[in-house]
């Protein structure tokens, strides 16, 4: 007998979004501070060359991910949608009957890519002699480790689904921070690619043991009623067949340059593209950290009360643009000052303009988050799907041809330019899908338009103290403005608060 639905309020609770943000923030926070760290010794251990090849195969093996067919993020959906009408008896054979077709279709990838690997490192990538039996190993390692990393993804959505996300970052915390510190733990021993991959794949493997343990515990059901229910695949694939199309076309756009880059010009020039990359990048875990509290809430308040969703769409953009703006600026201001103290004249000579460019992509990718949670938290990842069909199309010969006559800074030209369409779409899009007209997304818009001639505007001062007034100068206008025009209900809630001194949890409740 299914039970009582949960309350979109108990599950979409602002004080309970706002922790699990936090947690989600911390849970990627952390490790891209041990990132910075790293990186650098990385580099000057192992080489430019060595490190930019290790860049390339997290990207091919994240990539291989897609093998999924976009059932992770589907069995979150369902979860919460299960949560949200009290089916919740039908939760255990839905978890089970998604994880083993993920388990059986990351074999698959793994298989797929282990007889790939020979032809990326002799043919397809410009791998240094020298360096292509490691690379090769290195391949092989991580292939045997897809079925981990995948079906790791759907044990992450079953504790996602009921808004657990304390315990998602309790194991996710040291697995991203291994990440980084696996390769140091290994130099004092060796510089070479096979030590360092094989670390990395046991760190994955203990994570996927975690996650595993934790849903047992959680949902202590799930061990109780093991089952295959075949008259879940037909729904489970339904819904994932268009967020595979995504799945396949969106990680392809967003690393594909990578590729182009190493088979264009060099894997040193990889370097010098994605090390800025893989900093400015860390950027989105705060979008993806409100992202992913969202995700089910979306799924809940579109069952409930769709008017919830809006709100929390409309609140959730705004405290993006706020949280993300101050940010990319300094960003582009201090890029080459940042770039030279870090890594070295080299790396600011060949990566400023490159950070810039990329950073200013990340600001537009951002604010677009949201609204492609709300898509497919509505169940409608066609919409999206369709859209990126379109986009590579366009998106691959610019590519090809900016990566051709201008290098590396050609490369995140194109790949800032494709996030502008993107964000323009999905921007749009939510505001359509929620059948909402109103003054903020005029707003918005005026935002953004400003934002992007003050990055322009930030890359015109030639010294550090004539950066430092332009930044402190902006930074001031945006406080001034946000009070102003972004936070009057902010405001209001906080004088009701030092009135009264006494709210009840409801009228507290922010998002």
């Amino acid at each position: 007998m299914s039970a009582a639905a949960v309350p979109s309020t108990e599950l979409t609770r602002g004080r309970l979004l706002a922790r699990n943000t936090l947690w989600n923030l911390l849970g990627s926070g952390a490790p891209a501070l041990v990132a910075l760290l790293a990186i650098p010794v990385l580099i000057r251990h192992i080489g430019v060359s060595r490190f930019g090849l290790l860049t390339i195969i997290w990207t091919v093996v994240g990539y291989f991910s897609l093998f999924d067919l976009g059932l992770g993020a589907a069995l979150t959906r369902m979860v919460a949608d299960r949560l949200g009408t009290g089916e919740t008896d039908e939760i255990p054979s839905l978890v089970w009957t998604s994880l083993a077709l993920m388990l059986g279709l990351s074999i698959v990838g793994s298989i797929l890519l282990a007889a790939s690997s020979p032809l990326l490192v002799h043919r397809i990538l410009k791998v240094p002699a020298s360096l292509q039996p490691e690379s090769l190993g290195a391949f092989l390692l991580l292939a045997g480790c897809l079925p981990f990393m995948i079906t790791t993804t759907g044990l992450r959505g079953v504790l996602e689904a009921q808004q657990r996300f304390g315990v998602v970052n309790a194991i996710r915390i040291p697995t991203n921070a291994f990440t980084f510190v696996g390769p140091l733990a290994v130099l004092p021993f060796s510089n070479s690619l096979v030590p360092v991959v094989a670390v990395l794949a046991a760190g994955r493997v203990l994570a996927w043991m975690a996650y595993l343990l934790s849903c047992l515990k959680a949902m202590p059901e799930l061990g109780a009623s093991f089952a295959w229910a075949r008259h879940h695949v037909g729904y489970v694939l339904r819904f994932g067949t268009w967020m595979t199309v995504s799945n396949v076309i969106s990680p392809l756009m967003f690393y594909i340059d990578r590729m182009v880059i190493g088979a264009m010009i060099s894997v040193a020039a990889v370097a010098y593209y994605a090390t800025p990359f893989e900093v400015v990048s860390r950027l989105l875990t705060i979008p993806s950290a409100l992202a992913g509290v969202l995700f089910p809430a979306f799924t809940v308040t579109f069952v409930q009360d769709r008017s919830r969703a809006a709100l929390l769409l409309l609140r959730g953009q705004k405290y993006l643009f706020m949280a993300i703006f101050p940010i990319i600026l300094v960003i582009v201001t201090l890029a080459n000052d940042g770039l030279r103290l870090w890594l070295g004249p080299a790396f600011a000579n060949n990566s400023t303009a490159v950070l810039r460019w990329l950073a200013v992509g990340v600001f537009l990718n951002s604010l677009a988050v949201l609204s492609w949670v709300l898509i497919q938290g509505a169940g409608r990842p066609d919409i999206t799907a369709k859209f990126h069909m379109i986009e590579v199309t366009l998106y691959l010969p610019i590519l090809w041809f900016m990566v051709k006559h201008y290098g590396v800074q050609g490369a995140a030209i194109a790949w800032t330019a494709r996030v502008l369409l993107d964000a323009t779409f999905l921007l749009f899009a939510g505001q359509h899908f929620l059948r909402r007209q109103d003054r903020f997304t005029g707003r918005m818009g005026a935002a953004i338009a400003c934002a992007l001639i003050l990055f322009w505007a930030a890359t015109w001062p030639s010294t550090l103290p004539q950066r430092a007034v332009l930044l402190a100068a902006v930074l001031l206008l945006l406080l001034g403005m946000s009070l102003i025009f972004f936070l009057p209900e902010e405001r209001r809630w906080l004088r009701l608060a030092v009135a009264t001194r006494a709210c009840e949890p409801q009228s507290s409740e922010v998002i």
